[in-house]
């Protein structure tokens, strides 16, 4: 076979058809990269995951249970994917059950039907309150098999002589509900979370060895600057894409006029789609690496575990005690060693008095704030308030 042969099949194992329900990057090409975190336990399956090249990895993880494996969070179930869990089903059983942790997250929820359908023997376990927009419908409707799913508490817990599971919600959202999952396995003290918790590094991610595209699209500091592939510019684009993942538009971002970005088009080496043709309309102040590294050290000493700043000013701006009290349930979890978040870096190693301490810390700051790199985020806020479309503060 010819290497551009042997491109094309590994694309094709790589094409994730059910893209256009949530057109984020890559789009319709999903390589996926596995890792084992705990030997013969625990493996994380990432894919990435964006909107205009800020894209960050979005994870499945997989879990030896008693009668095979359990599939934590689904992620696009590409050719490429399903050979990958075949390798392991192989070895340690097959795949018994498939989890939904989340009631929200829509980039969780749409793999579950082609997931549900390529294990048709696996029994499929969701949170509770599930919704959809803009019309509510039911469960099968939205291709969750109904003679095998089963709703988290209300029907029960899968493998609860290994597995604890530590709701979060729920919280009225207005258009639906929040409502987390996590899942704690005793066997090895592998907390996994959804979206709640995570942990980011200042090193970019190994799955960008797969696809460095967005990395080097926002190391650029103007658009007639071609994609250079260099450690340093992976890093900085890292870094970058991090800080628009969490506040949408930093405080340390100044966006050009549409004069200046079209001026910029059309250089010599940007005249292609991987470089969107040299439309860049963004310049960083020399405070933005400053800025990223506040994000990653601003809790309270606390830099490896977070909740996501789109997070507290948007599903938790007026519930701060919900999300505290819920890192107090986690600190009475003596068995926790380590955390495997849904996005950015797993596994993080950590105590359970660590999310006590966390807990301490975001009581003792300001809570959803509206200045700097928060205004954009407030801004969203306040206009679904003024809507109605979210909830006040009761």
């Amino acid at each position: 076979m010819s290497s551009r042969s042997g491109l094309r099949g590994q694309h094709h194992d790589q094409h994730w058809p059910w893209w256009p329900l949530l057109p984020l990057y890559p789009y319709g090409h999903r390589p996926t990269l596995v890792r084992e975190l705990i030997p013969d336990q625990v493996w994380s399956f990432e894919q990435l995951q964006g909107v205009w090249y800020v894209a960050v990895p979005i994870r499945m993880t997989v879990v030896k249970v008693e009668h095979g494996l359990m599939l934590y969070s689904p992620i696009a179930p590409t050719k490429e994917l399903l050979n990958q869990l075949s390798q392991l089903e192989s070895k340690y059983g097959e795949v018994c059950t498939i989890v939904l942790p989340t009631s929200s997250g829509l980039e969780h929820k749409i793999p579950l039907p082609a997931m549900a359908r390529a294990f048709p023997a696996a029994t499929i376990w969701v949170s509770d309150q599930q919704w959809s927009f803009p019309l509510s419908l039911p469960s099968t409707w939205l291709g969750f098999p109904g003679h095998r799913t089963r709703t988290l508490f209300r029907d029960g817990l899968p493998h609860g002589e290994q597995l604890a599971w530590l709701p979060l919600g729920p919280l009225n959202l207005g258009l639906g509900t929040f409502f987390e999952v996590a899942c704690l396995d005793r066997s090895n003290g592998c907390l996994l979370v959804t979206d709640a918790l995570v942990s980011i590094q200042s090193i970019q991610p190994e799955i960008f060895e797969l696809d460095p595209t967005p990395l080097l699209f926002h190391a650029r500091d103007h658009g007639s600057e071609p994609l250079t592939d260099t450690p340093a510019n992976r890093q900085k684009g890292w870094k970058r894409i991090v800080l628009f993942a969490n506040y949408f538009r930093p405080a340390s971002l100044e966006v050009s006029s549409l004069r200046q970005a079209v001026g910029q088009m059309f250089a010599p080496l940007c005249r292609n789609r991987r470089s969107h043709f040299g439309f860049y309309p963004f310049q960083w102040n020399q405070d933005w690496e400053g800025e990223f590294f506040s994000l990653l050290t601003g809790n309270d000493g606390q830099p490896d575990l977070m909740l996501a700043p789109v997070l507290e000013r948007l599903v938790f701006p007026r519930e701060r005690n919900v999300f505290t009290d819920w890192l107090r349930g986690l600190a009475n979890c003596s068995e926790i060693t380590h955390l495997i978040s849904c996005h950015y870096h797993a596994p993080l190693q950590v105590a359970p008095s660590q999310f006590d301490d966390y807990a301490d810390s975001l009581l003792r700051r300001d809570w959803a704030v509206s200045e700097r790199s928060w205004s954009t985020l407030a801004a969203i806020d306040q206009f679904l308030l003024r809507l109605g479309i979210v909830p006040p503060q009761e």
